[in-house]
């Protein structure tokens, strides 16, 4: 079997690369995408808001674990690197189900969305591929923590879906800004302020004694600034707004990737890393990078709404 170099440098035979091409062309591209967010309608509308608001904190987690590392903890970074601080939505578990039936041959019945990870680590050791590495392993609990890694490798790449969407959701809040309020804002925090300054602008031109019309003059000499309890309204409803939109962004975000062959390339660094465990070859650890674009977008959304505090 030919054997190509990945541009991570990591081998990936062609073979898989040539399943890992289908499989995307089949679920990212339209109706597939389209198919893959049909299960975003329900709880995924609430989980996504707390997915958020616990991004942060799985960013901080990441950022830990990489500093225990470097400074030898190992097993420390390892705990950390492990930790499954989003919620798991239906999307993220719908992508999780298609990769374990489609890409390792796993077994899996019709509703296996609803398995817990103790179901669909049974499930992945009963899979064809795997009864030779299993044997391998020599025990039980060799076997079950090479299934529980490569299950975490799994986890960790639908992860990045909620943080694509999230960089999908920050250019709308950026594009929207540009349109509405000709200014840059990249996120809740700094279009709040804006927003906020427009409703009560409004609010008080509608209440003014001698009339709209008059109001409308007198405002636009005397204007009118909003309430800080305004403003943490406004904020709060375009975090919703944001979360919603965040449910359903991967359906504009999956087809630009696989034009740009991003999720071909972040799907085959998953497979060389599941490739490498079940083959027990040297360790080829699946992280990503998204969680860190995203928090750029949080970073800089905070610096324009400290400017714009200060300056005023």
């Amino acid at each position: 079997m030919r054997i190509s170099e990945q541009s991570d440098g990591s081998p990936l035979p062609e073979g898989r690369k040539a399943q890992v091409a289908a499989f995307v062309q089949r679920h990212f591209t339209w109706p597939g995408s389209l198919r893959l967010h049909g299960a975003a309608f329900g709880l995924d509308l609430l989980r996504a808001p707390a997915n958020v608001l616990l991004s942060p904190l799985l960013f901080l987690t990441r950022m830990l674990a990489w500093l225990c590392r470097r400074i030898g903890l190992v097993a420390l970074s390892g705990w950390l690197m492990r930790r499954r601080l989003l919620l798991r939505t239906a999307v993220s578990a719908r992508v999780e189900i298609l990769i374990l039936r489609e890409l390792l041959a796993v077994p899996l019945p019709p509703d296996a969305a609803g398995l817990d990870q103790a179901a669909l680590g049974r499930a992945l050791l009963a899979a064809p591929p795997l009864r030779e590495p299993i044997r391998q392993r020599g025990s039980p609990a060799a076997a079950q923590a090479m299934s529980d890694r490569i299950l975490d490798a799994i986890a960790e790449y639908s992860g990045t879906r909620a943080a694509m969407a999230e960089f999908t959701t920050a250019l709308v809040m950026l594009a929207l800004g540009a349109a509405v309020f000709q200014s840059l804002t990249p996120g809740a925090m700094s279009m709040a302020p804006g927003l906020a300054g427009q409703i009560a602008q409004r609010a008080a031109i509608a209440e003014f004694p001698l009339g709209p019309m008059l109001g409308a003059g007198w405002y636009s000499v005397f204007p009118i600034g909003p309430s800080p309890r305004l403003i943490a309204l406004t904020m709060a409803g375009l975090v919703l707004f944001g979360a919603v939109v965040a449910s359903f962004a991967g359906m504009i975000a999956d087809p630009v990737q696989v034009r740009l062959g991003i999720h071909q390339r972040r799907l085959n660094r998953l497979m060389a890393a599941v490739d490498a465990e079940i083959g027990h070859q040297p360790e080829q650890p699946f992280v990503t990078r998204e969680h860190v674009l995203v928090r750029v977008f949080d970073l800089w959304d905070a610096a324009l709404s400290l400017f714009r505090a200060f300056r005023g």
